[in-house]
């Protein structure tokens, strides 16, 4: 068995909505059925027994070493807890090529699960051993590293339950939710408004302390030290008992409390100089650890923290009874787990030892031995949710403290008897105030009710009925794309609104091109949905992208699919038939929002087809409103764009909008076919996101087809008083489409300049000349200087087969060169002449048509 290639699909896809690895599987013939391959089955099984069932009921077809491979993946996920359930196998028109697609959670996991899903194959096979629990470990592992924390998991969570979009920009928690203009960014538990002033007051504690004084917050006294024999001179000033801590630290790492000796302050005061240079002293507060959480002008949640500790049962040493406690399952070394596992340090054992323990004495039945007094869930301790015992007095000392700091989210921590009476009455006080606090103690207490902080913090992000969403627009089919992108673009640009587009010609932002190349796949698309000055955003989705990543989209608010015809890439990627690319095609249909559209050619059957993959409303256009599917959708009071006498016709039940050919100049009065389906298409989008008619109106009268607002789309250039068209059509269908335009265009004589994209099928090649042969007398082949994987002239070889025969052609000249053969067609043009140029190099090729059409005038 062998992987020839491994793609990530970040987003919906071709298999699923699920992210997915897709890999492409060679079988040897004895590996097609592994009914062919005695004693296989049980040995694997023997090696991994969850895998599940290989023979599910009215199965048929053989089971393949790719559909293993298929379980084995998905199943190892699973099994070291990570949430998939999606994974399929299909066999290509390749004898023994399989497509495996299988769900992950987290990249890397998913293809450390793919990795070692062939290891288990292979040691099946070859009847060697494999370590199942060292390969669940490392699957285990790796997820804890690589997945989101609890604090960032919990808001991610609450916003998807919203409906909010988002995107992990850092392999950590930086966090980007919603869309262009209305992102919102996090980290952790801290969001992009909080300063980054109120962020470094937060972090010093003495400055911390005497705002709060200032605003009546009761706060414990003390001081920053130079040393230890400062810190101890601190203490006796102060007072014993003594909290010895940095001045800059969070998760109470290096923090002591409730220090009674000059020996316990010295390692106390080592333990916090490692966390920071600077450590300081106050006096301790006895009572109990609260932490309150903040968020805005609210408290949301409460619970108070208790610190690690062992209950004796007369007969295991304290080190065993912490090893009992550690082997609870919601422990575990980080903060992947509501509890993080007791360590044992200096700290530790100084605190034992206040206590008249050792690290191997065994405590009395039912003693109760505390390992340090800090009480952080980061060290070990536990939480038990009391917001409900919160008294209103104490709620607004914490609300105070935080706005006080300057934070949005706040973790106020208090030492008290009780959060239920005032501080002020118990002698408690605020001991600290944390930015970025943990969230994991009020999400899954030890004791007590989770609280819905994520939600909370995702609320004062977002208002109530505020998803974060930008309108986005997804436009795919054979033919169109660019122009239809670039019209839905001017069109929503009419609004005021902030365009961002993507297009097979660069990314554009308000009309300024900030990116260049073939920018129509998912990196460009997220690229734009991360701008701020984006308002809504329109993309170019091509075949290619939606192979190699998926969308880039969760959904779109609106999907437009042109057509689907022939030479659309056809033969690569497995993509064979005008059917397996509809199915390509169809992905941003399945993907509209439910309160969303897919704008759809009736007149393609394939396309209309599409509408019963769409979870939303569907709008349906063609020239002839008489189509049945017209007929039918426009009867049941459904939203249909035709053409009548001359007008494009947008119908909803009894509403009727006009829209008169004459003032829409891309359709040239409607003579050419193609850009009368761009401009319903474009139409329908605009209908679709809900901009006003007269807006759509005025866009449509404005928006030209030259080479700075579509170039390579239809650009008609005057030379010497010939007419010159550039366009960058390149399969037949475009080819035909453009054959249709030019023939309603008067001309004394026709001739065209084309090459071939290597990467297309001979026939779709050979079809191009074909179709040209009988309409132009005149033909200039050139040969591109990419061939795409073809040899030194197999292209214009393919090319000339289409011209035998041909019914108009009599001249055919071949050169070498995109320019060669544009100055060579021109030079043969006279006044009254009509040439069509198939251009390659959109951008050079325009220039140098331009720079000839401005000299030819200058001569003139």
């Amino acid at each position: 068995m062998e992987v020839s290639r491994i793609r990530a699909l970040r987003g919906p896809n071709i298999w699923s909505r699920h992210t997915s690895l897709e890999a492409v599987i060679g079988c040897a013939a004895a590996e097609t059925s592994i009914d062919q391959m005695p004693g296989f089955e049980e040995r694997l099984r023997a090696r991994f027994p969850e895998i599940g069932s290989f023979h599910p009921k009215g199965r048929t077809t053989p089971i393949s070493m790719a559909n293993v491979l298929e379980a084995a993946t998905l199943c190892l996920q699973a099994e070291a807890g990570c949430a998939v359930s999606f994974s399929r196998t299909q066999a290509t028109f390749e004898q023994g090529v399989f497509q495996v697609a299988v769900e992950y959670t987290e990249e890397e996991v998913g293809r450390l699960a793919l990795e070692l899903a062939r290891d288990l194959i292979q040691s099946a096979t070859e009847d060697k051993a494999f370590d199942l629990q060292e390969a669940l470990l490392r699957l285990r592992n790796l997820d804890e590293d690589r997945r989101l924390g609890p604090s960032t998991g919990a808001i991610v969570d609450a916003a998807v339950a919203r409906g909010v979009p988002y995107r992990r920009l850092t392999s950590g928690s930086l966090v980007q939710f919603g869309w262009g203009s209305k992102q919102r960014r996090i980290q952790a538990a801290e969001i992009d408004s909080t300063s980054a002033i109120a962020e470094s007051i937060a972090q010093d504690k003495e400055l911390t302390k005497h705002m709060l004084r200032a605003a009546g917050v009761p706060v414990p006294f003390g001081r920053p030290v130079a040393d230890a024999e400062d810190a101890w001179a601190a203490a006796l000033e102060i007072g014993l008992p003594v909290v010895v801590k940095p001045q800059d630290g969070n998760q109470g790492k290096g923090v002591t409390v409730n220090i009674v000796s000059r020996e316990h302050l010295e390692i106390a005061y080592r333990a916090a100089h490692e966390c920071r240079d600077d450590v300081m002293v106050e006096r301790y507060m006895p009572g109990h650890d609260f932490r309150l959480l903040v968020v805005g002008d609210k408290l949301v949640a409460a619970a108070r923290r208790d610190p690690p500790l062992v209950i004796g049962d007369g007969v295991h040493t304290v080190i065993e009874l912490i090893d009992m406690v550690n082997a609870d399952p919601r422990r575990s070394d980080g903060h992947a787990t509501s509890l993080t596992k007791m360590k044992v340090d200096d700290i530790v054992i100084a605190r034992l030892g206040v206590q008249g323990y050792a690290q191997d004495s065994i405590p009395p039945k039912g003693a109760r031995v505390v390992l340090r007094n800090n009480a952080n869930l980061s060290t070990g301790g536990t939480a038990t949710d009391v917001t409900e015992d919160v008294h209103p007095e104490v709620a607004a000392r914490a609300i105070d403290a935080a706005q006080m700091i300057g934070l949005d989210i706040c973790g106020v921590d208090l030492v008290c008897d009780s959060v239920s009476q005032a501080l002020e009455s118990q002698g408690g006080g605020v001991v600290e105030v944390n930015a970025a606090p943990g969230l994991r103690m009020h999400i899954a207490p030890s004791y007590g009710k989770g609280r819905a902080v994520g939600e909370a913090v995702v609320a004062s992000l977002y208002p109530e009925g505020d998803n974060g969403r930008i309108p986005v627009v997804a436009v795919t089919g054979t033919n169109g794309k660019t122009t239809t992108v670039r019209l839905i673009a001017h069109l929503l640009g009419e609004t005021g609104l902030r365009v961002g587009m993507t297009t097979t010609d660069g990314v554009y932002v308000q009309g300024r091109r900030i990116d260049t190349g073939d920018c129509a796949g998912p990196k460009s698309a997220r690229n734009v949905l991360m701008n701020p000055d984006v308002d809504a955003a329109v993309f170019e989705t091509a075949r290619g992208g939606m192979l190699r990543e998926g969308l880039a989209f969760d959904y779109c608010k609106v999907a437009v699919v042109t057509n689907i015809g022939l030479g659309d890439h056809l033969g690569l990627n497995y993509i064979t038939t005008v059917e397996d690319l509809a199915v390509l095609k169809r992905v941003i249909v399945q993907n509209v929002a439910p309160d969303g559209l897919a704008v759809l050619n009736a007149a393609d059957p394939i396309v209309a087809g599409m509408a019963h993959d769409c979870p939303a409303g569907v709008i349906y256009f063609a020239e002839d409103g008489r189509l049945p599917v017209m007929a039918a959708h426009g009867a049941q009071g459904q939203r249909v764009i035709f053409v009548e006498e001359g007008a494009i016709i947008a119908l909803h039940g009894h509403s009727r909008q006009v829209f008169p050919l004459s003032e829409i100049p891309i359709t040239r009065n409607g003579s050419i076919g193609f850009q009368v389906q761009n401009a319903m298409a474009a139409i329908g989008a605009a209908w679709a996101t809900g901009i006003p008619w007269q807006s759509i109106r005025t866009g449509l009268a404005s928006f030209v087809t030259d080479i700075d607002s579509a170039p390579g789309r239809f650009n008609v250039f005057d030379y010497r008083g010939a007419t010159v068209i550039a366009d960058y059509g390149h399969n037949p269908d475009a080819v035909a489409a453009l054959v249709r335009a030019v023939e309603s265009m008067p001309a004394k004589r026709r001739s065209v300049v084309i090459s071939g994209a290597g990467d297309r099928r001979d026939a779709d090649i050979r079809q191009q000349t074909e179709i040209l042969g009988a309409a132009f007398d005149d033909v200039v082949m050139f040969q591109d200087a990419c061939q795409r994987g073809r040899v030194d002239g197999e292209v214009l070889a393919l090319l000339r087969e289409g011209l035998v025969g041909a019914q108009r052609t009599t001249v055919i000249d071949e050169v070498r060169g995109e320019f060669v053969a544009i100055d060579l067609a021109l030079e043969k043009l006279n006044a009254g002449d009509l040439c069509l140029i198939l251009i390659d190099q959109v951008e050079e090729a325009l220039a140098h048509i331009a720079a000839r059409v401005a000299k030819a005038e200058v001569s003139a």
